[in-house]
């Protein structure tokens, strides 16, 4: 069970992305984690079509003119309330998400996550 804060909000800029690493399980998985306002999005930092990160050097994440993630690896790009791809080669298929809550200023899992 992870008891501490993955990130300060302060930390991942308003319409931005950050990085994190969560005990999933007992795994501890990399996510990337996306700032709406004082909403958090997070999902496992692999992209569907072929396994890799998301980012294109640690921490560093694409984003369209049509605010789009993009991955760094192929150009799939996912939209930002679900983690669908909705263009290039994992078209339908999505990001696997983890669920966040904003708490005390800070990015947690929620229990049971």
């Amino acid at each position: 069970m992870n008891t501490s804060a993955l990130i300060s909000l302060d930390r991942i800029v308003d319409g931005g992305f950050a990085v994190a690493g969560a005990d999933l399980d007992g795994d501890i998985e990399p996510l990337v984690l996306y700032r709406d306002g004082d909403d958090v999005r997070a999902w496992i930092n692999v992209c569907p079509h072929a396994g890799r990160q998301l980012d294109w050097a640690p921490g560093q994440f694409l984003k369209s003119k049509d605010g789009l993630l993009v991955c760094a690896a192929h150009g799939a790009t996912f939209e930002l309330q679900g983690g669908e791809c909705v263009g290039g080669p994992c078209r339908g298929e999505s990001l696997r998400a983890v669920e966040v809550e904003v708490r005390d200023g800070a990015v947690w899992l929620k229990p049971g996550s």
